[in-house]
């Protein structure tokens, strides 16, 4: 396909996944009817070997599925003490469920900034915010890309804090050698569709070293009970059904090849951004992998480069355009405009573009040419 011919097709989605679909499907079937004919649908075999498989993926012991990623940061977050007054640190510049998580524990969030670069939390913000009333640090790993984990750890380790990472858009990154969801003390992972690894549904995991803590999590995502009808504590009705584990470990084991995938395509945006004036590429930090859960520039007047884009079918997205200290549920907490300048001004640049395996290179050329002709106007 040339450039002309993706320029008058006029349709570059955001994400395919009927295109990766298509590529896995007999697998898919034979997974989905493997579980249709053993009639067991929640907490059976499938999630059970896909715990296992996720957790030794990630570099842990155990893993425990649960019904999405924002349980897994709940039921995580739970199960590491956070309730009621205590504090948690999380940067602003995220989807709301990193933040509303710990205010649905009764907990506070409190906000800092990030890097302008890599967008993951500043380590050298997080300090200062400490109080005697903060309990744990929630590190995201924004945009398919570690957050700077040794002096995050270092700074749980002096003020005895819980480190919880958001890997929601980063399974099968890695930091110094570790995959995400391997190096805090506990991991969280997402299974939304459109995430690298994702179901055809909602779904979510987490992964700890922690025999104690793999008990706990058991326990608080099926009503707090240790054995049927049996509740020690307040817990959740939050469970990884079969279908989707049965799905999840297909696609497990393409996770890798696909990662490579998208680092390509990011290459190949990188080539022909290369050199074109107010176009910021993504920054791959000197400590691990990128896997490109997206392709996020930053570039002036967003919102009407977008709009450029749109008109000749290249689909962006933008993530996120408000940070988390300055939304609306977060008004009674008095954070105000300039308070947390990187999270603000890249709420302002930031654009992600399409990005996955099975994108041509004909589609990343027009696409890239297209944002070079929407900044020079």
């Amino acid at each position: 396909m040339s450039v002309s011919a993706v320029q008058n097709d006029k349709q570059i989605p955001m994400l395919d996944l009927g295109a990766q679909y298509r590529t896995i499907a007999q697998e898919i079937k034979n997974a989905i009817d493997q579980v249709l004919e053993s009639q067991h649908f929640i907490l059976g075999p499938q999630v059970t070997a896909l715990e296992n498989e996720v957790a030794k993926y990630c570099g842990r012991r155990f893993g425990v599925g649960v019904a999405s990623g924002t349980d897994a940061l709940i039921v995580a977050l739970r199960a590491m003490g956070v309730g009621p007054g205590d504090e948690v640190i999380v940067p602003s510049f995220s989807f709301i469920a990193t933040a509303d998580s710990v205010s649905l524990l009764g907990a506070t969030p409190v906000f800092v900034d990030i890097y302008p670069d890599t967008f993951c939390i500043d380590p050298a913000q997080i300090e200062k915010k400490i109080t005697s009333k903060t309990k744990a640090i929630i590190p995201v790993h924004l945009y398919g890309q570690s957050a700077d984990m040794d002096p995050i750890l270092e700074i749980a380790r002096k003020h005895n804090l819980k480190v919880v990472e958001d890997d929601a858009q980063a399974i099968g990154a890695s930091y110094k050698g570790k995959k995400t969801a391997g190096i805090g003390d506990i991991g969280c992972i997402s299974f939304f569709p459109s995430k690298n690894l994702g179901a055809y549904g909602d779904g979510g995991m987490i992964v700890t070293d922690s025999e104690e803590v793999a008990k706990s999590l058991k326990s608080l995502r099926a009503h707090g009970a240790t054995k049927k009808y049996f509740s020690t504590v307040q817990g959740w009705n939050s469970r990884l059904d079969e279908i989707q584990a049965a799905i999840l470990r297909v696609k497990l084991r393409y996770l890798d090849s696909w990662g490579q995938g998208r680092r390509s395509r990011a290459d190949l945006y990188d080539k022909f951004l290369r050199g074109v004036p107010k176009v910021v590429t993504p920054k791959r930090s000197s400590w691990g992998d990128h896997v490109f859960h997206q392709y996020t520039v930053r570039v002036p007047k967003r919102d009407a480069v977008q709009k450029f884009l749109q008109d000749r079918g290249v689909a962006s997205t933008v993530y996120y355009p408000v940070p988390m200290h300055l939304q609306p549920i977060y008004d009674s907490l008095g954070y105000k405009n300039g308070d947390l300048p990187h999270c603000e001004s890249a709420a302002e640049e930031c654009l992600s573009l399409p990005i996955y395996p099975e994108l041509t290179d004909e589609q990343v050329e027009y696409a890239a040419s297209m944002l070079a002709e929407a900044v020079k106007g």
